[in-house]
């Protein structure tokens, strides 16, 4: 037989799990790579919640310094970015588990603790990886009601109907603070009044990505505080947001150190390379630059929150980089008119919210050009 023909076929989805046979690839949005070449140094890239100020110089040069090292793997354990971390949020160092970005930390807690049979609960518009993790253990999903939008916090998590929702079959509770898509969050107190009414038995993750990028005065929960009096409740926290470094791929758990000596049994090895432990330490490094971006994202995001107001938008309250934004029944037309200006935001179709865009929070220079291009095509 030739190298161009093919065997017998085979029914590679039949072969599947059941949760992967009902499991849909998670959805980017668009395909930026390509709009890369399409519009060059012109390209505004609002759509995947970036740092725009980019990482530490600090981190850069951690990078550079691991150049000459890339024929050895590098440390399984991660042991001196756990003792960053560790050092960083005052916990012990086996409290502490890495990933490859957060996302392969929320997939692993599913398919650990969740499986056919069980149900893992989490809020009508949180983080769509809760989804898919949720799909691929072949658990069920029990989706509760947002927030309606006549509420302080429109679209957010209700917690004590999340709360409601737990039943004898549930294992896992997924919640977001400050919550992706919606940008909304919950207090320390809510957060608190939540865990007392949890059965120990149930493990409530606590997504924090956008943690660093709430402002100081404004109450928005953390899990950090509450995890010696809950050892079914942890943290995962990212490197891709407020640190700049989104292209390393770095993420974090922090938890009871019995579930992270469990959760490593599955960690694959290597599964965070070399230069990123080492900038990834830099960064945590440099207070100074973390402040500083996300001083300037604050500033911006009120800026342009106002502004998309003023042209008769609805916007959601935020305490992270990215605004979600109600753009009605023509929506879709606005987004492919803003995308052939070079402007690219991300479609909500897939969250169950067509009419609405989410935008990243640009520096000062693309937030103007994303105004400038919504007016063009407004009008």
């Amino acid at each position: 037989m030739s190298s161009t023909e093919s065997g017998p076929s085979i029914d590679f989805e039949s072969r599947a799990a059941e949760g992967i046979r009902r499991l849909r690839a998670y959805d980017p949005g668009h395909d930026l790579v390509a709009f890369r070449r399409r519009f060059g140094a012109d390209l505004v890239e609002l759509g995947s919640n970036e740092n725009p100020y980019g990482p530490s110089p600090a981190a850069r040069a951690a990078i550079v310094d691991q150049l000459d090292a890339l024929h050895r793997y590098p440390d399984p354990l991660g042991a001196d970015l756990k003792r960053a971390l560790a050092a960083t949020h005052g916990v012990d160092p086996d409290r502490i588990l890495l990933g490859n970005g957060s996302h392969e930390l929320l997939m692993q807690l599913a398919q650990v603790f969740a499986g056919a049979g069980d149900d893992v609960v989490f809020s009508r518009y949180g983080f769509a990886v809760f989804a898919l993790a949720t799909q691929a253990a072949d658990a069920t999903a029990r989706i509760v009601e947002a927030l309606p939008r006549d509420h302080a916090m429109p679209l957010g998590h209700d917690l004590d109907a999340i709360a409601d929702a737990i039943t004898p079959a549930t294992r896992l509770v997924y919640l977001a603070n400050p919550n992706n898509p919606t940008g909304t969050w919950f207090g320390q107190a809510a957060l608190e009044a939540f865990m007392a009414r949890v059965p120990g038995s149930v493990i409530v993750v606590m997504d924090e990505a956008y943690a660093e990028m709430a402002d100081a005065d404004v109450d928005a929960a953390s899990a950090l505080p509450l995890l010696s009096a809950y050892p079914n409740l942890l943290l995962t926290r990212t490197f891709s947001k407020a640190y700049g470094l989104a292209g390393l791929r770095v993420g974090y758990l922090i938890g009871a150190p019995g579930l992270v000596a469990v959760m490593e049994r599955i960690r694959e090895s290597f599964n965070v390379n070399g230069p990123a432990l080492a900038a990834c330490e830099a960064a945590l490094g440099d207070t100074a630059h973390l402040h500083q971006a996300c001083e300037r994202n604050a500033q911006q995001r009120a800026e342009l929150a106002d502004a998309l107001r003023a042209r008769g938008r609805v916007v959601l309250p935020s305490q992270t980089n990215f605004l979600l934004v109600e753009f009605g029944p023509d929506t879709a037309n606005i987004e492919a008119a803003l995308i052939a200006r070079g402007v690219v935001l991300r479609p909500m179709g897939g969250y169950g919210l067509p009419e609405w865009l989410r935008i990243t929070v640009g520096t000062a220079d693309e937030n103007r050009r994303l105004l400038a291009a919504l007016d063009e095509v407004l009008a």
